[in-house]
């Protein structure tokens, strides 16, 4: 499935493109079998992100049942725990991936995460056996681990194993993953599937097979050519996974070109953490950066992809019509993935993140407004939904994925780890925050809940008017003088 889709990608987005199998040589490195098989595998891991961050939707009413019958808490905040504890897996994720790629090497560290989402997918799934519903709580945090960890793990192996000229086509493809899991997940949530009280912990426990699947392809995948040759210190092991990879033996190339990449990077100053705040010319691309995966989250579509059946049920359809419509939000997620391949870069990082957050304030305005008068008129309960797709569909434009390049762009190869940390830890952050809030907010605020994500919105829009510089067909040099002026 994942081949056929990057070849679609390639040969519709990039000119020039052919796909050879292994046997055949490509001059400059193109598409063999052994490259999408690699690629296929890694990107599991975001297949896996997305299925888990869709799949907790559907199940609501059946978990809270479920957490009525153990507790006398509250089964709506033990289900928030539930939602947000995934975002606390995801910050400890990333860094422990980031130590465990350069320790162990890429297919080591895609391995042991493989392994934590078979172990978390377990303990959701023998939760209601078990009658625990700390299973749930502890297997939702592993997993979130394993997603975080793949949100590093899986986009660094992509890039090392593609050619450079194809590296963003290829990079692409893990959002494409995401979004697949996602729409994977809400179908499989619906009534007359896994979307029952008997169902529902068959339908997290679901989560094994894309880790499970993983861990096998990955054990036949190639290393990082990158690795065994500028970490291991292997050039002879990486010249052999990289012939493989490009169906050549011509490949002394790109061997040199990542020596040179790499007596650049150590020539260039290394910064910590500290220095990003510290250093005002770094300062400030850190916060541009942070505030851009701010808008990601806080923005609200954590809300959407977390709770899409509940606020389709309060916008006054019934339960399976609303698992039905809630198909369609990873749809339209999935959709504008592929559409936006081809704008990024011919309309700009800083107009499709502009357009993005304008069109998701529009339609969270005209959401509010469909939520108040339902009531009064029913075919408001089909524009609540429609402008709920229009919101995803502006996200995918450009907040979805912008934010996660910005960082690579806004700063130079010395200082680009620790600010990519940063942003990472800060997405997490802000995730776990609406997982949290989005239920009692709900509670509070009724129709008016997504107002204070309005306010945001609009206010990310005027520091991204302000602030953010195009980053279009401008190099690292040119990008970082901006900020040194």
């Amino acid at each position: 499935m994942f081949s056929t889709v990057i070849k679609i990608i390639i040969c519709r987005y990039f000119s020039g493109c052919t796909v050879k199998s292994s046997k055949h040589t490509m001059a400059g490195g193109g598409v063999t079998g052994a490259l999408l098989y690699a690629v296929s595998a890694a990107v599991l891991g975001m297949l896996q992100f997305g299925f888990n961050t869709g799949v907790i939707n559907a199940p609501r009413p059946f978990i809270e049942n479920f957490i009525s019958e153990q507790y006398q808490a509250s089964p709506s905040l033990v289900f928030s725990i539930i939602v947000s504890i995934f975002a606390i897996g995801g910050m400890i994720g990333c860094p422990f991936a980031s130590w465990m790629l350069e320790k162990y090497g890429r297919k080591n560290a895609l391995l042991v995460n493989a392994t934590l989402g078979v172990l978390g997918a377990i303990l959701m799934g023998f939760s209601k056996l078990a009658d625990s519903v700390e299973m749930i709580i502890i297997g939702r945090f592993i997993i979130g681990v394993n997603c975080g960890f793949a949100t590093t793990a899986s986009p660094t192996y992509v890039s090392e194993v593609a050619p450079v000229r194809l590296r963003g086509a290829f990079g692409t493809v893990n959002q494409l993953a995401v979004a697949f899991g996602l729409v994977g997940a809400q179908i499989l949530g619906i009534d007359m599937i896994l979307g029952s009280n008997e169902g529902w912990p068959w339908l997290l426990g679901l989560a094994i097979f894309p880790s499970a699947i993983q861990f096998v392809m990955v054990i036949f995948a190639p290393e990082s050519p990158r690795y065994l040759l500028l970490v291991a210190r292997d050039e002879e092991r990486s010249r052999a996974e990289l012939a493989k990879l490009r169906g050549t033996s011509e490949i002394d190339d790109e061997i040199n070109d990542m020596h040179v990449e790499d007596r650049a990077a150590r020539q260039e100053e290394k910064f910590t953490i500290k220095d990003l705040f510290v250093i005002r010319a770094l300062r400030m691309p850190l916060i541009i950066g942070v505030v851009m995966h701010l808008s990601q989250q806080l923005g609200g579509i954590n809300a959407v992809l977390y709770y899409s059946t509940t606020i389709f049920v309060g916008a006054g359809l019934t339960e399976e019509n609303a698992r039905l419509s809630s198909i369609g939000v990873g749809s339209m997620l999935f959709i504008m993935a592929l559409v936006s391949i081809p704008l990024m870069d011919r309309l700009g990082r800083r107009t499709l993140q502009l357009g993005g957050l304008a069109g998701m304030a529009v339609f969270s305005v005209l959401m509010t407004v469909a939520f108040f008068t339902y009531e009064n008129n029913t075919t408001m309960s089909i524009f609540a939904v429609i402008f709920t797709f229009m919101y995803v569909a502006f996200f995918g434009v450009g907040p979805s994925s912008i934010p996660w390049m910005l960082l690579s762009e806004l700063f130079g190869q010395g200082a680009r780890s620790a600010a990519v940390s940063v942003g990472a830890f800060v997405n997490w952050l802000a995730n776990f925050i609406v997982g949290l809030t989005f239920i009692p907010m709900s509670e509070a605020l009724g129709n008016y809940v997504f107002l204070p994500y309005t306010v945001l919105l609009i206010l990310f829009f005027i520091f991204t008017y302000l602030k953010l510089p195009e980053t279009k067909n401008r190099t690292i040099e040119e990008v970082t003088a901006l900020f040194k002026k």
